[in-house]
This record gives C-alpha cells, sequence and structure tokens, in this order.
C-alpha cells in the first residue's frame, strides 16, 4: 500500500493546484484527461467534477461500481464542508490520534475523509467545487487527481480540448 503525503505537503499540493479560472470546458478538459490517465492504468474508477452544486463530468469505466458513485458522493461532502481534500481531513484528524469517524460527530454513511476528493480552487474565488475520483485505494484515488490537476495545470487547461 503506498503511504500517505505528510500533512504539510497535501497543503502544499492545494496551495500548488490553485487555478486562474474553471469553466465548462475546463471540467471537460479535466475529466477527459482523468479518464486518458486511468484507462491508461486499467484504472477501474468513477470521476466526477461539479462546480457549486452542479455536476460538470461524470464517468464510469470498466470495473468500477455504484458504489464508487456513493464514495464520490461521501468524499465530496468532505471537501464541501472542509473546504480542503478528504485525504488532508482524514490525515488531519489521524495526526490528533483519532480518525475522522470516531471524532467528526458526522453520519459516516453520507461524510467519508478518504483519499479521492479535491477542491477545485479559483484564485480570488476560493473554492468553488471538487473533482473526485473513487474506485483505487485512497492514497492512489488522490494520487490521480493530483497528477491530473498539475497536467491540467502544465497543458493550459481548456486550451487542452480546443482546436
Amino acid at each position: 500500500m503506498t503511504t500517505a503525503p505528510e500533512i504539510a505537503e497535501l497543503e502544499a499540493q492545494e496551495r500548488r493546484l490553485t487555478l486562474p479560472h474553471f469553466t465548462y470546458d475546463d471540467a471537460w478538459a479535466l475529466g477527459t484527461l482523468l479518464v486518458e490517465l486511468a484507462r491508461a492504468r486499467q484504472a477501474p474508477v468513477a470521476i466526477d467534477i461539479r462546480r457549486g452544486g452542479q455536476q460538470l463530468f461524470h464517468a464510469a469505466l470498466p470495473g468500477s461500481t455504484p458504489d464508487n458513485d456513493a464514495w464520490i458522493d461521501r468524499k465530496r461532502r468532505v471537501v464541501e464542508r472542509y473546504g480542503c481534500s478528504s485525504l488532508l481531513v482524514g490525515s488531519r484528524f489521524r495526526a490528533k490520534g483519532t480518525t475522522f469517524e470516531e471524532s467528526s460527530r458526522l453520519d459516516p454513511d453520507v461524510y467519508a475523509a478518504h483519499g479521492g476528493a479535491f477542491p477545485i480552487t479559483v484564485e480570488g474565488a476560493g473554492v468553488i467545487g471538487t473533482v473526485v475520483v473513487s474506485g483505487l485505494p485512497q492514497v492512489e484515488d488522490h494520487a490521480l487527481v493530483v497528477e491530473a490537476l498539475e497536467r491540467f495545470r502544465a497543458e493550459g487547461g481548456e486550451e487542452r480540448v480546443r482546436p
């Protein structure tokens, strides 16, 4: 099993992966990039991207199940509530010698502080949405999202889908 990054690295990822904007085209570009990365690895994942309350992208790849969609919802709610990645939230609880499930006072059927959900943060606006992957071990779900966001930023976001 891959070990989770330290809290400082998770926080640095979020600062580094702040975007200048996030449009409908950006959601499509990021989502298709995630699909490409997952297919190349034959990863049995579901992918979800939202801005506010609107789902802008969803894909379920071979081997994923309806349970992955339930995990997506639970992990997404953690990002929406705490404003940071689901892995970071879980790591902060573990650093205090407890778990999210034991100490958050939130229903574990509604919230899951397991890796794979990451905030979409826009410069000057803050957290405006989420990108979530479910289907791999939690650290790998998180790493896939981070890799996609890093490539997305490097490739110019929505420019990736323009002719």
